[in-house]
């Protein structure tokens, strides 16, 4: 199945598909009761725990999936939740991307052993504040510098260093979330996204758990970088995260409305664009003469109009060219010529 889905993803025209890389027994205490979401999808008795166990890829099966992302041009990334799974992906499948889940915003160990690795960070901030969001970007900040002796003090020392700073802008998108499955429309809180740019100076997107796709295309005009997104084969598959998922046609119809607002958004000039250049004359209007006007008589409200074609002098002159004489005979309707240098002076 998960390699149906590299399938369905690089299909959709995704540019990578992500996984998580865990072993239950480094990531949950025993007994742990499921999220609600969960014990509504699987089995409610089956603790948390057991559930993860079931779900556990192996790193033999990492390396199939990594070889397989590889022969169908998409690529391969993957969410560590403990520190050897972060290791197992560094240093075996030697990723140059780690994507740090929401739940993990404030491990800080797990955030400094990402922030050594060298590793290009994508860090998503569901159920986290702007403060929470501060110090997690500081032990990032003492990772990525090489900082000898970690503390509180020597993060925020970090985060608000110029190297720190810079390290942050170069290494590390934060991802804007929603933790709920499906999110509700009214919780997403697109606007968080533009926060936290405005706070950090860093790369912004969108992890993204609401139903369908309008709030993930929405976040690319609004400057995501990056869209995350939970799909599945078929959404009556047995498991937690299926019924908030979209399915693979879904998936292609958001990846090509991403697509088509990346075009569109331009660069913010307003200007006459290139389609638009052969319909400005035939949209746009002209003054004309709405009956047979003599060179030398002046132009009034009776003889001058406002027609199209474009082409001819701007309506916005109609004022100034009454009561002024014409510069020619013109025939009813046709357009008054626009004004030259010597006419202007």
């Amino acid at each position: 199945m998960a390699l149906a889905l590299v399938d369905a993803a690089a299909g959709a025209g995704a540019n990578a598909v992500k996984f998580q890389t865990f072993k239950a027994d480094n990531v949950i205490s025993a007994g742990v009761e499921k999220a609600e979401y969960q014990k509504q999808a699987t089995d409610s008795g089956e603790s948390q725990l057991e559930m993860l166990q079931r779900l556990e890829l192996s790193h033999d099966l990492h390396h199939e999936l990594f070889d397989h992302c590889r022969k169908k041009g998409i690529r391969f990334l993957s969410t560590p939740f403990d520190a050897n799974s972060l290791r197992f992906l560094v240093d075996d499948l030697k990723l140059d991307t780690l994507k740090i889940p929401s739940g993990e915003i404030t491990n800080g160990p797990l955030l400094l052993q990402a922030g050594t690795s060298g590793c290009d960070i994508i860090l998503s901030t569901g159920m986290s504040t702007l403060d929470e969001v501060t110090e997690a970007l500081g032990v990032l900040a003492f990772g990525l510098t090489g900082g000898e002796q970690p503390s509180p003090d020597a993060f925020r020392d970090d985060f608000n260093s110029d190297a720190g700073k810079k390290a942050l802008r170069e290494k590390v998108t934060l991802l804007h979330c929603t933790t709920e499955y499906p999110a509700p429309f009214e919780d997403a809180n697109l606007s968080a996204m533009d926060t936290m740019r405005d706070a950090f100076g860093l790369r912004v997107g969108l992890s993204d758990h609401t139903p369908g796709i309008a709030v993930a295309i929405a976040a690319t005009a609004l400057g995501a970088s990056v869209i995350e997104k939970h799909f599945t084969l078929d959404r009556s598959l047995p498991g937690p995260d299926h019924q908030a998922s979209l399915e693979p046609n879904e998936l292609k119809e958001m990846i090509e409305g991403i697509r088509a607002v990346e075009q569109s958004l331009g660069d913010g000039n307003k200007q006459l664009q290139p389609s638009e250049v052969k319909n400005k004359a035939i949209v746009r209007k002209s003054l004309v003469a709405l009956e047979p006007v003599k060179a030398g008589e002046p132009f009034t409200e009776d003889n001058l109009g406002v027609k199209r074609p474009g082409g001819g002098a701007s309506p916005m002159e109609y004022w100034d060219r009454l009561g002024k004489p014409a510069d020619r005979d013109y025939a009813a309707n046709a357009p008054i010529d626009q004004k030259t240098n010597s006419q202007a002076h």
